[in-house]
């Protein structure tokens, strides 16, 4: 019989947890047996989708809102922070910025977030801004620009940390414009900078290119200002003692 049932259950691709479980259910009537073996199977598919959502996000570190704190931040009247928890923004379209210094909780917001609408079911990428370029410089030198984003086409969350880290040359800043400019409106942004808008020229060295980019990064955006001693420097220091 049970050679019989994991036949079965091959040919409906229900793969291997029915037959591997099914003997551990308890139940009184069928109906019951039934509802039990289903919710089970409906639950593994969602925690393997839910883990499949987070590894193709490919966080550096995969952070929750957990014990996070909200101290730090001044948050507009434009958004609470119901919305940043349950990542509710996304099905506006709209973009965050969340601005100030290193070691705030700048990329742990920014990731909570991500993690957040993975479990939801949405896709997210995360790059360090550094590293989309590269990736997008590389792409074209191999002919595989088109492919590459076509693949961030699919994306309803695209997270840039450590955006101004790093200054770009001119192809690279054009590059990353197009990524900027395929989202304006069609998918959501956070992007993490301690760098004021008046200095992004520095990262671009070109005005009217950083001009664009500011001006479909903000519309449809909420400044996030994060500002407070940094969380690394007093854990630090407390280890200290």
């Amino acid at each position: 019989m049970y050679e019989l049932i994991a036949k079965h259950c091959r040919s409906l691709k229900l793969g291997s947890r029915i037959v591997q479980n099914y003997k551990n259910i308890e139940a009184k009537t069928h109906e019951e047996f039934l509802e039990k073996l289903l919710a089970m199977e409906v639950e593994a598919r969602e925690r393997n989708r839910r883990n499949h959502m987070l590894k193709q996000a490919r966080f550096d570190l995969i952070k929750t809102f957990g014990d996070y704190r909200f101290e730090k931040m001044i948050i507009p009247n434009s958004i609470d922070i119901e919305a940043l928890r349950n990542a509710s923004f996304i099905d506006k379209k709209e973009n965050l910025i969340l601005y100030g210094p290193v070691g705030l909780g700048k990329t742990h917001l920014a990731t909570a977030i991500g993690v957040e609408a993975c479990n939801q079911g949405r896709h997210v990428r995360f790059f360090r801004t550094a590293s989309l370029v590269n990736q997008l410089l590389d792409a074209k030198a191999e002919g595989s620009l088109k492919r590459f984003l076509k693949q961030l086409e699919k994306v309803e969350l695209l997270i840039c940390d450590e955006w101004g880290f790093i200054p770009f040359e001119r192809e690279g800043s054009q590059l990353l414009f197009q990524v900027i400019s395929d989202c304006y409106e069609r998918k959501s942004m956070i992007i993490t900078t301690n760098l004021e808008f008046s200095k992004w020229n520095g990262i671009f060295y070109d005005e009217k290119l950083t001009s664009a980019i500011i001006d479909r990064i903000i519309h449809h955006s909420h400044l996030i200002v994060f500002d407070g001693p940094s969380d690394r420097l007093v854990n630090s220091l407390m280890r200290k003692q």
